[in-house]
């Protein structure tokens, strides 16, 4: 029996390994500068940001707001520039500082990835965020507040096989302090299936992502894919939401799959 155990036991770590080494991280920031990723700031034309909300420096990207006079409503979000389906991605993020004054108070120690995003060249000059899921990124705030839940702009999507339209859905993991560097990480099937982890504990898992038909930065993008409201790829990009915060180790693990 004991045999038998250490059989069983031995081909289950065989195909643990196995599946951990179908893809291969790879490093989608260098740590010097922003290439590869792509500026969309409400207000402004795709690629312009005058006041450097996003910004490189000891190996950190950075999203300040120390060149502006006022807030003024210019949420922004910095893309990659490859469109992605199948994959996960993992990062390193914190909340530094003090929000700028006029950022709104949901907004305080608050980020996000956004998953399956638009392409950002469809984006109105004015549109505030682009259709896509959110992993959500949060900071405790002196508080008990979870980290790592998923919220839908312009989306979507299911919960134990039940179609949930709520605009953001608690995950289970704590948020960090200020300062305190925290790993969040996605894993994405397509439009089947996705997780969410912060510091490697699975905080939420969601399925059938879907544009809202209902929502008006949604209906352009159902009618460029012939009336077909599947949300199954889309790009990467990071938030600027009015409190400075900072990522680095951003990676990117190609899954193969159809």
């Amino acid at each position: 029996m004991k045999s038998i155990l250490r059989i069983c036991a031995f081909a289950v770590l065989a195909l643990s390994s196995a599946r951990a080494e179908d893809g291969k991280w790879e490093s989608i920031f260098n740590g010097k500068d922003l290439d590869g990723w792509t500026p969309k700031i409400r207000g402004l034309a795709y690629g312009e940001d005058p006041n450097k909300t996003f910004s490189v420096s000891d190996g950190v990207m950075k999203v300040s707001y120390a060149n502006y006079k006022e807030w003024g409503e210019a949420y922004g979000h910095i893309f990659w520039k490859t469109k992605l389906s199948h994959y996960r991605i993992r990062l390193e993020y914190r909340f530094t500082g003090q929000q700028i004054k006029g950022g709104a108070g949901w907004a305080l120690e608050n980020s996000g990835i956004m998953l399956h995003s638009q392409d950002p060249k469809t984006m109105g000059k004015d549109q505030s965020f682009p259709a896509s899921l959110e992993f959500q990124l949060l900071g405790a705030d002196n508080s008990m507040r979870m980290t790592g839940s998923v919220c839908s702009p312009g989306t979507y999507l299911s919960i134990k096989g039940k179609e949930d339209k709520t605009h953001c859905i608690m995950s289970t993991t704590p948020a960090a302090p200020l300062d305190e560097w925290v790993v969040a990480e996605a894993e994405v099937h397509g439009g089947k299936l996705i997780k969410h982890f912060i510091n490697g504990k699975e905080g939420i898992e969601y399925t059938d992502t879907k544009l809202d038909e209902n929502d008006g930065d949604a209906k352009p993008l159902i009618e460029l894919q012939g009336g077909k409201n599947d949300l199954t790829e889309g790009y990467i990009c990071l938030q600027s939401e009015s409190h400075p915060c900072e990522f680095r180790k951003i990676e990117v693990m190609i899954l193969d799959e159809k």
